[in-house]
């Protein structure tokens, strides 16, 4: 079986395109996988995220249906991105029917809110592309409910989100120094790094054993500036993008991570699964997304009213009792190489597209 691979890849600056590398590597161990590739294939492997980097393989993948892995499971922001308006309303109204005309044209007008706004949350836009995938693949439960509720017909599997580790893993620093919690990759509204940030400051006033390191560019720069007298404090460090050694070196020098998402969109975090694989705790929104961890191996805030004072409350805990911390990590590192290792998510995407191309 010949398998074509489709998806950005490094340099680019995604995670996708950091997962679809490390894949890549991992399938073509277990047959002939070639990307974009040009004599044709038994059956293509798309990967899907929810950016412009995907324009064309979202094309090609209803051109040439195959696989389609969704790295998010609302394509809303996609579409808000890659189309005209009048092509915007009318995949709105394909999805969802002729009857939601005016708040297509609605939620157009006010996309400069989408970012944030749970209303667009709520309209993914996948039908077109459920329809047409030979299968698809998710990685967790919410991502399969909301592709089978586009089109109940689908071949929907699903397939945890891979971990490989670091080659050459930074060792830790020596010596006292405050618990550092650190939030990774693209900032955005929905990672609620204002909650964050004010958590901080809560627990800064009964606590100066506590550090942040936020590490990763905006994509708005309206957040920028919210975020801005907010990081004047004691025991924060700003950085932005890094490249991947200098990714992994941070990460292995925070106690903690946060990564919190709401609205969610159906998508498993990759930084999540990296620092839990490292032996890190991991605070995330409880969700159906987040479901498929055990009790053990994370701490999980409500989202809402309640959100960031239980956030504040999870950080004083972890810095006061570190030996929790070490104990939720090295349970969170158990379950990542049970269920999460690259190998065998290899094994699983193999074997779901020998079906899909028989």
């Amino acid at each position: 079986m010949k398998v074509g691979y489709y998806s950005p890849l490094p340099p680019a600056r995604t995670g996708v395109a950091d997962y679809a590398a490390t894949l890549l590597a991992a399938l073509r161990r277990l047959g002939d996988v070639e990307p974009e590739a040009r004599h044709g294939a038994d059956v293509n492997l798309y990967q899907l995220g929810n950016n412009q980097l995907h324009r064309d393989i979202y094309a090609r993948a209803l051109a040439q249906p195959g696989v389609v892995v969704l790295h998010d499971a609302v394509l809303q922001h996609f579409f808000l991105g890659s189309l005209t308006e009048e092509q915007y309303i009318d995949e709105f109204v394909y999805n969802y029917g002729e009857w939601t005309r005016d708040q297509a044209a609605s939620l157009w007008q006010g996309r400069a809110a989408s970012g944030a706004d749970v209303e667009y949350f709520r309209y993914p836009m996948l039908r077109r592309i459920a329809e047409s995938a030979r299968a698809i693949i998710v990685h967790n439960p919410a991502a399969a409910e909301i592709a089978r509720a586009h089109c109940s017909a689908a071949n929907i599997v699903e397939i945890p989100h891979l971990f490989e580790p670091p080659e050459n893993p930074a060792p830790m620093e020596s010596g006292p120094r405050p618990f550092t919690f650190g939030i990774f990759g693209h900032l955005r509204e929905s990672k609620r790094i204002i909650p964050l940030l004010r958590a901080y400051t809560q627990v800064r006033k009964q606590s100066e054993n506590i550090g942040l390191l936020v590490a990763g560019d905006c994509v708005s720069t309206d957040l920028a500036r919210a975020m801005a007298p907010l990081l004047d404090q004691p025991g924060i460090v700003r950085i932005g993008y890094t490249a991947e050694a200098d990714f992994w070196r941070n990460a292995q020098t925070v106690d903690a991570c946060v990564n919190l998402r709401y609205p969610a969109a159906g998508e498993t975090s990759g930084i999540a699964i990296r620092l839990m694989g490292i032996g890190k705790p991991v605070l995330m929104t409880r969700s159906m997304e987040t479901s498929r961890f055990p009790e053990t191996a994370c701490l999980r805030v409500d989202a809402g009213e309640a959100e960031q004072d239980m956030l504040a409350a999870f950080m004083l805990w972890l810095s006061r009792y570190p030996e929790h911390a070490m104990r939720i990590g090295a349970s969170a590192a158990a379950h990542i190489r049970e269920f999460h290792s690259v190998e065998r998510v290899a094994v699983q995407y193999w074997a779901t597209l020998l079906n899909a191309a028989t």
